[in-house]
């Protein structure tokens, strides 16, 4: 009987089967692989969750006084541009959560992928130009959050 019932949901009453963490620095940049992530997440009826990950450590030589301004800037940013994915998935019918994590994004990353027991982690590709990642080292990330989190990771 339960397998009746489960059956015989209509959409808006199934449970979502996974979940898909979209880590996002916002921006333009950005928006190419926030839609991926919520076209994946209509397609396969996923929850969906942004993560921004504001990361002053590149203040570390600074004044203490200067790097608590800057902190609060990125996590204020970084709360702006969640908002704005979240309305975007809205939008196109997709109930979508944020997160903000201050630290090192890979650090951050596959502790909110564990912690959150999600199915796909969605990355974007690095920006032309800017040598954040070059291809051998992007694979070994994505092997590496692979193995630390055990779910799928797609670079859009």
């Amino acid at each position: 009987m339960a397998v009746d019932l489960l059956l015989n949901r209509t959409p808006a009453e199934e449970v979502a089967v996974g979940k898909i963490l979209c880590a996002t620095r916002g921006g333009e940049e950005s928006e190419e692989t926030q839609a991926g992530a919520i076209a994946l997440a209509r397609e396969r009826g996923d929850e969906l969750i942004f993560l921004y990950v504001a990361d002053a450590s590149f203040l570390n030589r600074i004044a203490a006084p200067l790097v608590v301004d800057v902190e609060g800037e990125l996590d204020r940013m970084g709360r702006f541009q969640l908002a704005m994915a979240c309305e975007q998935a809205a939008a196109q019918g997709v109930k979508a959560r944020a997160i903000v994590r201050h630290g090192r994004l890979q650090t951050e990353l596959a502790a909110v992928a564990h912690e959150l027991e999600v199915t796909l982690v969605v990355l974007g590709r690095p920006r032309a130009g800017v040598p954040v990642f070059d291809d051998e080292a992007l694979r070994s990330f994505v092997d590496r959050l692979q193995d630390q989190t055990g779910a799928e990771v797609r670079v859009l």
